[in-house]
C-alpha cells in the first residue's frame, strides 16, 4: 500500500470531523485497512490506465464517503430518520458505520471488470465488511450481519442499475454521482491517449468547479454544480441526476447548476 497522497489526508481529517467519539476507531481502521487500500489502488489502475476512465480509487472513494455524510448530517438537523433508526433495527450511528465502510469499498469491483462491477464489489466486500464488522459489534453476529447486508445494497446499488429502497444506499447512490469535480477527470486528461468513446464523461468533469452540498430552502439537501463551461451540463444531466432520480432519497433533494461569471442557474 503506498502512502496517502495529501488529497486523502484532507478527505479523511473531513470526515473525522463528521464522525462521532464512538466511531472514530472503527472509521479509522476502515481507512486503513491495508486489503481495502490495496483494493482502491487497483481499482484506480484499471480505470486509468487501463480502461482511461476518471478515478475510481482512493481519493474518488473518500470523497464519496465525504458527501454521503455531508447529507446524511443535513438530514439528521431536518430530522429525518434513516433506515436503521426508522425500522428499530439499529440508529444513526449505524447508518454512518453504513455510509463509512460502503462508500470505501463501493467501487472494489473495478478491480475485476468495469460491467456490472457494483455487483462483483458486493461480493468481493463480503468478507471484508465481515472482518471489519465483528469486531466492532463484539460478536454480535446478528447486528453485524444487518449492518453488512445494507452495506452490501449501498455498494450494489450506486450505479442506479438496481432497484434499492434504503435512504442509506440511496445516498451513496447520489454521493458517488457528486464526485464530478474537475479534478477527478485530472489524471486522464493528462495522460496522452487518443480520442475514444466516452472522453466526454472526462471533458464534461473537466468543466465542473466545485459541487456543493448544502441545506436547502425547501428541502434539507440541496446540491449546486458550479461550472467553467456549459459542457459541465452533461455531467449534471446524464450522470448525477439520472441517480437522483433513481434514489430513495429523492424527494429530499434540491438540484441546480449554473456557468461561472453568469447570473442564471438552472434547476434540474
Amino acid at each position: 500500500m503506498s502512502v496517502k497522497s495529501q488529497k486523502e489526508l484532507l478527505l479523511e481529517k473531513l470526515i473525522y470531523e463528521l464522525i462521532p467519539s464512538s466511531l472514530q476507531r472503527i472509521t479509522k481502521k476502515i481507512l486503513n485497512d491495508k486489503e481495502v487500500g490495496a483494493l482502491q489502488e487497483y481499482a484506480n489502475n484499471v480505470s486509468i490506465r487501463r480502461l482511461g476512465f476518471n478515478d475510481h480509487g482512493p481519493v474518488h472513494m473518500r470523497q464519496v464517503v465525504l458527501n454521503a455524510l455531508r447529507m446524511a448530517t443535513l438530514l439528521k438537523k431536518a430530522h429525518i430518520s434513516l433506515n436503521m433508526e426508522e425500522e428499530h433495527i439499529g440508529n444513526f450511528e449505524d447508518s454512518l458505520l453504513v455510509l463509512v465502510a460502503s462508500g470505501m469499498l463501493h467501487d472494489i469491483g473495478m478491480t475485476i471488470t468495469r460491467d456490472s462491477h457494483e455487483h462483483y464489489g458486493a461480493w468481493m466486500g463480503a468478507p471484508i465488511l465481515t472482518r471489519l464488522l465483528h469486531s466492532h459489534f463484539e460478536d454480535d453476529i446478528a447486528k453485524a450481519t444487518i449492518v453488512r447486508s445494507m452495506m452490501q445494497e449501498c455498494i450494489i446499488g450506486h450505479m442506479g442499475t438496481v432497484r434499492i429502497h434504503s435512504l442509506e444506499a440511496g445516498i451513496i447512490l447520489i454521493a458517488d454521482g457528486c464526485d464530478m469535480e474537475k479534478g477527478r477527470a485530472r489524471i486522464p486528461m493528462l495522460l496522452n491517449s487518443p480520442s475514444r468513446p466516452g472522453d466526454i464523461h472526462k471533458y464534461s468533469s473537466s468543466a465542473v468547479e466545485r459541487v456543493n452540498i448544502r441545506e436547502g430552502k425547501r428541502k434539507p439537501i440541496h446540491i449546486d454544480i458550479e461550472m467553467s463551461e456549459s459542457v459541465g451540463f452533461f455531467q449534471v444531466e446524464e450522470v448525477l441526476y439520472p441517480k437522483i432520480d433513481m434514489s430513495p432519497l429523492k424527494r429530499y433533494v434540491e438540484l441546480s447548476a449554473h456557468i461561472r461569471q453568469k447570473d442564471t442557474r438552472f434547476y434540474l
